[in-house]
């Protein structure tokens, strides 16, 4: 647990303690740094990584109310908050999603903590959509009515048991294609035990459902400032990486890339979990 000013933000800690950290990862919106356990601790013989539970996900205790909110700055002031406990050099920031585009919003704020980022489909609206969703009057508003917002809101939050979720999920929605291994650390880390013996999701539906909503994030401007190199790996099917060719949005620096991953989902690092890590121990290699 690293204690923030207003609560604790859980993390996986793989890898020798006894090293500085090397890369920080950030997980997808509902989810939590255990879904990608499997994926992202073979890293550990030859780095430290930390893999977070973001706010309102997982272990982590930082509040987590929904109301008015329109942004996901309190995402991104966690980040920087981590960032600045950290001793050692500066950190390779990864993130699949939601935490690939805090990822983004935190490097611009804290340029000299980070060294590279590696993105797996970060979520980052089109240009036209942004500016909308910052408008003073009424602009994140058209957002609430999304349709993953909607559904977010009708997810079933208490199961009997972990195993119950496990059947419910298994193969279906957006856990098709998963491993059972995945799956079954995604429950592990995603549900809590209540006091009756039931499970019931850690990331409330309401939290959630903001997270689909909160879109006045002005993640085009923020990105315009980030020095360090920026590698995006985008899906080729379903995307949330909404940036064209990405030269616009990758402008700051001629060292960034972005490759969009044949045959991949927004689900991709369940899906190749070898070029994720591919992509960060060459972001470790990178001078």
């Amino acid at each position: 647990m690293i204690h923030l000013a207003d609560g604790d933000m859980a993390a996986l800690d793989f890898g020798n303690p006894e090293r500085p950290v090397d890369v920080v990862f950030s997980h997808a919106n509902g989810f939590n740094g255990l879904t990608y356990r499997s994926i992202l601790a073979p890293l550990a013989a030859g780095l430290r990584l930390l893999v977070i539970d973001q706010r309102g996900h997982g272990s982590s205790t930082l509040p987590a109310d929904p109301e008015g909110r329109t942004s996901w700055y309190d995402l991104r002031d966690d980040l920087a908050a981590l960032l600045d406990q950290l001793d050692g050099p500066p950190v390779i920031l990864a993130g699949h999603s939601m935490g690939g585009a805090a990822s983004i919003m935190a490097a611009a704020i804290r340029p000299r903590r980070v060294r590279s980022l590696v993105l797996f489909d970060p979520v980052v609206i089109t240009l036209p959509q942004m500016l909308s969703a910052i408008l003073p009057f009424g602009g994140v508003e058209r957002f609430k009515t999304m349709p993953m917002a909607a559904r977010a809101l009708t997810r079933r939050a208490v199961f009997p048991s972990a195993a119950e979720v496990m059947a419910a999920y298994r193969g279906r929605g957006a856990f098709r294609g998963w491993p059972d291994t995945v799956l079954a650390d995604y429950v592990a880390g995603g549900f809590r035990l209540r006091d009756d013996g039931q499970v019931e999701l850690a990331c409330a539906p309401a939290w959630e459902a903001s997270n689909f909503s909160a879109m006045a994030n002005n993640i085009w401007g923020l990105a315009g400032r980030v020095r360090a190199p920026m590698h995006l790996y985008c899906a080729e099917t379903g995307s949330t990486c909404r940036i064209g060719r990405g030269r616009l949005f990758l402008r700051a620096n001629r060292r960034s890339t972005l490759t969009v991953v044949e045959g991949s989902s927004h689900f991709l690092p369940m899906e190749r979990p070898d070029l994720v890590r591919e992509a960060i121990l060459d972001a470790v290699a990178a001078d």
